[in-house]
């Protein structure tokens, strides 16, 4: 790797990782991937050859390196915070704290479970007409186009630790990563589930009498009618979502939430971490929206599309914020980490 090279990289942040797996298949080096943020998880992460990018990011993902100003400048440029420091970062609250942090009405860890481990409740959502993309922002995002769909039920919350243990259980099904001995990690009961691939979402909900939400329902969930940029509204909240900004502003590492955490980001329907905690899986392939006439080789059946952002995005490297309801990220179905998760939907009856 050039040291050319490596300033593209800082540039171009998480968005370039995707080129930068093609690049290091094609010429074995020592790379510190920790620029590649927008969907990938735990820095630093050093990758010494191409084969363990590339199972997720196929030679299709390659990013020209032309097409990466475009693709980095049409990102969101709202609230820019001062970079972390490393030396002056708080540390996490302890398990056992009390303390609340700005914005979340729950302590970030506690022991036991506020909301049980059942299926989690579920919002219905009214058919009709809503707003579904933009022309303001990244290609893929647009053209903004009504989407008339019938009603459906959708879940409050993000899928837990404890919720998806008990499918675990009930099934045999495999352990996230992060699990040990089959049980999340300590006070984590709350937090949605991460580690899990596009299969396990589609088990969990299965099992739970459910199914994943279409990209189209879990953005009208979001953003309601009134075709809002956050579920909150249009202007973006600091403290109203766990957010690579959130983490950023109070100088402390970041982490996933317990959901439902952070009260004053619920949608207009009443679901909470619409923006941020972990990007969720959908039921629908990555294709181009209606009237899209942007190329893109991506299109089609092979990645699935995910929705909402995380607590560790793209925006942690000034890229902007990487979560309005409209943004969507995709990945192969076998693609996991810890910032993806899922909720479940249903057909109204």
């Amino acid at each position: 790797m050039t040291t050319t090279s490596s300033r593209r990289v800082r540039r171009y942040s998480g968005v370039l990782c995707l080129a930068l797996a093609v690049l290091m298949s094609r010429a074995a080096v020592a790379v510190d991937l920790s620029k590649c943020g927008r969907c990938h998880a735990a820095p630093p992460v050093t990758v010494t050859a191409g084969p363990a990018c590339v199972s997720c990011h196929s030679a299709e993902q390659d990013l020209a390196e032309d097409s990466a100003p475009a693709f980095t400048q049409a990102l969101d440029a709202e609230p820019t915070e001062k970079p972390l420091d490393a030396a002056a970062l708080k540390p996490r609250p302890a398990l056992d704290s009390t303390e609340l942090l700005p914005g979340m009405r729950v302590p970030l860890y506690y022991e036991h479970t506020r909301i049980g481990t059942h299926p989690n409740e579920m919002v219905h959502i009214p058919a009709g007409p809503f707003t579904m993309g933009t022309d303001e922002r990244l290609p893929d995002e647009g053209p903004a186009h009504i989407v008339d769909l019938p009603a459906y039920d959708i879940d409050m919350y993000e899928v837990t630790n404890g919720q998806y243990k008990a499918f675990m259980d009930a099934t045999r099904h495999r352990s996230p990563p992060q699990f040990e001995n089959r049980t999340w990690p300590a006070g984590k009961v709350d937090h949605p589930v991460v580690g899990v691939t596009w299969n396990d979402a589609h088990d969990y909900c299965e099992w739970a009498g459910k199914r994943l939400p279409t990209d189209e329902e879990w953005e009208k969930a979001a953003r309601g009618t009134d075709a809002r940029r956050y579920p909150w509204g249009d202007g973006f909240g600091m403290t109203r979502a766990n957010t690579p900004l959130y983490w950023n502003s109070q100088q402390r590492e970041g982490d996933t939430s317990p959901v439902g955490a952070f009260a004053e980001g619920v949608s207009a329907y009443g679901l909470y971490d619409m923006t941020g905690n972990v990007w969720e899986w959908t039921e629908s392939w990555y294709r181009a929206y209606p009237g899209n006439t942007h190329p893109n080789e991506n299109y089609g059946e092979h990645y699935k599309t995910l929705k909402g952002g995380s607590w560790w995005d793209c925006s942690f490297y000034k890229c902007g914020i990487s979560a309005p309801s409209f943004n969507r990220s995709f990945f192969l179905k076998t693609t996991k980490n810890n910032s993806f998760g899922f909720r479940c939907a249903k057909d109204a009856h």
